[in-house]
């Protein structure tokens, strides 16, 4: 980010990681408006997690008059019902494990901040993602891991584009978890312990299959659980309730454990069988974003991540037509999940990213 001052607007979410990020940019001369998105009801008749909620956007606004700053809160329930919500109940639906932090994300944070950033006059949105941005040399941008290896956020922002990188800024991303409480201490943030949420924020006590259920009822339906041969060996009560390499709550004893090998939501069959059957040497991903601008039409070595906290597989990838990419990894993979994102690694840099087919 650039060393002379500018407005920019920064996302906060009343957690120490967006607020440790106001600060910082406030600190270094910025004009800094801070904006916080209230994404559901707050009336109370709806439980939600320990994210995003109504305390959550009162710590948002304590630190921004904290730290000097305005604030204001802008109401984003339709468009995060429709962005996200949606999402995630039809991937269920369609025997497909989402991943609704990185459509948040992409989708709705960094797409709709930057139109209201630009009608404040604002060039740059922050967040408190660990990631950095970097321009190279040849005028790109570069999304890069936080430094922090155990908070590094960068699989969840592989579909920002060159533009919305242009204009974005990770002020902790250079820091440390350790070091991001220690600065909210030293300025004595009262957010500073607050601990991390660990749970999507819309689903409460994390029982996704019942939210889905309340969210699509017409739209769940009985199926049976079979091995690999087709042999009926259970029932179920909607395919939501499984996601590959599932091994718990199969409903079926066997004198060896068993996974969730593949999801047919069309005909209600959800396939188990061992562990070794859960491995795969390839994937194909769809809607991929080059996150680098540099689409790779031959053969490229990187690193492959097709988890949040999966180790990063050593392969190499090309991009297929019609935004796809395809995969070959050197070593089996466990547990290819669709729905799940596949980001591509050069070193700390994402290459790109997209939709697990």
């Amino acid at each position: 980010m650039a060393a002379s001052p500018m407005r920019v607007v920064v996302a906060m979410s009343g957690g120490v990681d967006s607020s440790v990020a106001a600060a910082v940019l406030a600190a270094a001369g910025h004009d800094v408006i801070g904006l916080s998105m209230q994404l559901y009801d707050q009336s109370g008749t709806q439980a939600f997690g320990s994210c995003c909620t109504l305390d959550d956007l009162h710590d948002a606004r304590r630190v921004a008059a904290a730290i000097g700053v305005p604030h204001y809160i802008l109401n984003f329930e339709r468009q995060f019902q429709q962005t996200v919500v949606a999402n995630f109940v039809g991937e269920y639906v369609a025997g497909r494990t989402p991943l609704p932090c990185a459509h948040c994300n992409s989708d709705l944070k960094f797409s709709t901040l930057l139109e209201r950033a630009q009608g404040l006059g604002a060039e740059v949105v922050a967040t408190g993602h660990y990631a950095r941005v970097e321009q190279a040399p040849d005028g790109r941008w570069l999304l890069r891991r936080g430094v922090d290896p155990d908070k590094d956020q960068s699989y969840f922002l592989f579909s920002l584009t060159q533009a919305q990188l242009a204009r974005a800024a990770f002020p902790v991303g250079t820091l440390t978890k350790a070091d991001v409480r220690a600065h909210a201490r030293a300025l004595g943030l009262r957010v500073a312990e607050k601990p991390d949420s660990q749970e999507i924020c819309f689903v409460p006590d994390g029982d996704y299959a019942s939210f889905v259920e309340r969210q699509a009822p017409a739209a769940v339906k009985a199926g049976t659980v079979a091995d690999e041969s087709g042999r009926a060996l259970a029932t179920h009560d909607g395919v939501h309730r499984f996601t590959i390499g599932q091994r718990k709550g199969l409903g079926v004893s066997s004198q060896s454990p068993l996974y969730v090998l593949r999801i047919d939501a069309d005909s209600g069959q959800v396939t188990v069988g061992p562990r070794a059957a859960l491995e795969r040497r390839a994937l194909s991903a769809s809607q991929v974003n080059w996150t680098a601008a540099d689409v790779p039409s031959d053969w490229r070595a990187v690193t492959a991540q097709i988890r949040h906290r999966h180790r990063p597989a050593a392969g190499r990838v090309r991009a297929l037509p019609d935004n796809r990419a395809e995969f070959e990894a050197d070593e089996p993979l466990s547990a290819v999940t669709p729905g799940q994102a596949a980001v591509f690694y050069d070193g700390d840099v994402v290459v790109g990213g997209g939709w697990i087919d």
